[in-house]
């Protein structure tokens, strides 16, 4: 059996474990990398970059859907599926390689393949070929799709969304679960390539959005395009034939009976934790078995292992596993001086049309935080008559911004609006900069642009911390201005 002693080890090659390597190395040339699964990051091969390649022939095929709007009409259009797919296939296999070009440029004796099981503390097992004992660990092992055991029964026709990036062709018909990110994203995207999609929930949640008065307008805007029941009723699932077929009440009581393709479970992911016998460490776990972790040094109770990216309890987003993955590298190579790290104000944008984004603190942490005691205030703003969004004919979405009474500060935001990952950004960074409301309002606002609107809710928040007036007249220059 082969033995390695090392300074650190770091288990997964993700986007957290490259970084923490990365992080590592600054200080220690003693590293090493273990993967057991295929190469390249959950984003490149699963996650955000496939599902962006789907959803960008999805827009094309909607906006020549609404082009007669604009007076033009460019004839029939035709979605061919297999194209549609090669393409997807073909640019996330180019993301992967290169992601892969990456991992292969780390000296080949610091990087070994195989599966991790934590032996004690400091020890480790790589499958039954190599034994490595490190000073530290950090444990970035990612996360996969879950969803309730008994649906296996649907063998084939179930899918989770990292299968769906593999079809050779679209289907014709498909039932998401879970009207998260995932679902949202993917089942938004199928109905516009010509899939018959209807989407199911539980408990009326849409997205990762806090705030009812959002949730409830985004809910209603994209039950207009799809079937969407956010709190499914759902009564018999079974598999029949090649497809499966799916007995719920609809929102008026009534049974229905509808049969599909493929079920897509959407219905979160499970972090790879399970498997590395933390139980034997002694470990504080979370009530899914996660390492808890401080959040600015990703420490866990025993002092010398790391947590980071999908496999922690922090946010599941790719900046996020970079930034943990750098934070718990760093720290692992430097042990046993350790260091809180920059973390980044939070960020978060589903790219459905319109766009969701969540910014800062979101409405239910300062519900909490604040409890009742009117120390915070919620300025807003409609799409729906804004001058650049009405020109577009995007003209859809409603945009709530949060501030502290008394300091004016910006606390933060949660949104369905056009491109609303830009005005996330420009909102990210003006939290990160604690900037007050009267300070962002300072900000330069160009005409006409789909940020004037942002300048529209910031006014009304700087009223309702009554550091300013109330909101006037809009732009009496041309019309519809903000």
């Amino acid at each position: 059996m082969n033995v390695i002693k090392t300074r650190v080890a770091i288990i997964g090659a993700g986007t957290a474990g490259l970084a923490a390597w990365r992080a590592a190395r600054a200080h220690r040339q003693e590293v090493v990398l273990i993967e057991g699964g295929a190469y390249g990051t959950t984003c490149a091969r699963v996650g955000c970059m496939p599902s962006k390649l789907l959803i960008a022939a999805a827009d094309c095929a909607h906006q020549l859907e609404r082009a007669p709007t604009f007076g033009i009409h460019p004839g029939q259009v035709q979605i061919r599926g297999r194209e549609v797919m090669a393409r997807v296939r073909g640019e996330r296999d180019r993301f992967v390689g290169l992601v892969n070009a990456s991992v292969e440029s780390i000296p080949v004796e610091l990087r070994l393949r195989g599966r991790a099981r934590l032996v004690d503390a400091h020890s480790l097992m790589v499958d039954d070929h190599t034994r490595i004992e490190a000073d530290a660990l950090v444990i970035a092992t990612g996360s996969r799709p879950s969803f309730p055991a008994d649906w296996r029964r649907l063998g084939d026709r179930l899918v989770v969304s990292d299968e769906v990036f593999e079809w050779q062709q679209l289907p014709g018909s498909v039932a998401v679960f879970g009207p998260g990110v995932i679902g949202l994203e993917l089942g938004q995207a199928l109905h516009r390539l010509g899939v018959k999609t209807w989407m199911f929930g539980m408990g009326g949640q849409v997205g990762p959005l806090t705030d009812p008065e959002v949730m409830g307008y985004a809910a209603g805007c994209l039950r207009k395009a799809f079937f969407l029941d956010a709190d499914a009723r759902i009564g018999r699932m079974e598999r029949q034939g090649q497809g499966v077929e799916i007995d719920f009440l609809d929102a008026e009581g009534v049974n229905q009976r509808i049969r599909v393709d493929y079920v897509l479970a959407a219905t979160g992911r499970r972090p790879n934790v399970d498997g590395l016998g933390l139980e034997r460490l002694g470990m504080a776990l979370d009530d899914r078995g996660v390492p808890l972790a401080d959040p600015y040094t990703l420490q866990t109770s025993l002092p010398h292992i790391f947590v980071a990216g999908d496999a922690s309890n922090q946010l599941p987003l790719l900046h996020e596993a970079n930034d943990q993955g750098r934070i718990a590298g760093d720290n692992a190579g430097r042990f046993p001086e350790v260091r809180a790290g920059l973390r980044h104000s939070r960020l978060s944008v589903v790219f459905t049309d319109p766009q969701l984004a969540m910014v800062g603190a979101d409405y239910r942490e300062l519900e909490r935080r604040y409890g009742g005691c009117d120390c915070f205030a919620i300025g807003r703003a409609s799409f729906e008559d804004q001058g650049r969004s009405r020109v577009m004919l995007r003209h859809q979405g409603l945009l709530r911004v949060y501030g502290e009474q008394g300091s004016g500060l910006f606390l933060g935001a949660e949104m369905m609006a056009p491109e609303a990952e830009h005005l996330a950004h420009l909102l990210a960074w003006a939290h990160q900069s604690r900037m007050t409301v009267a300070q962002m309002l300072a900000m330069p606002f160009y005409h006409p642009v789909v940020e004037e609107g942002l300048r529209t809710a910031l006014r009304d928040l700087h009223a309702r911390l009554h550091l300013g007036p109330a909101l006037g007249d809009r732009c009496m220059e041309c019309g519809v201005g903000d």
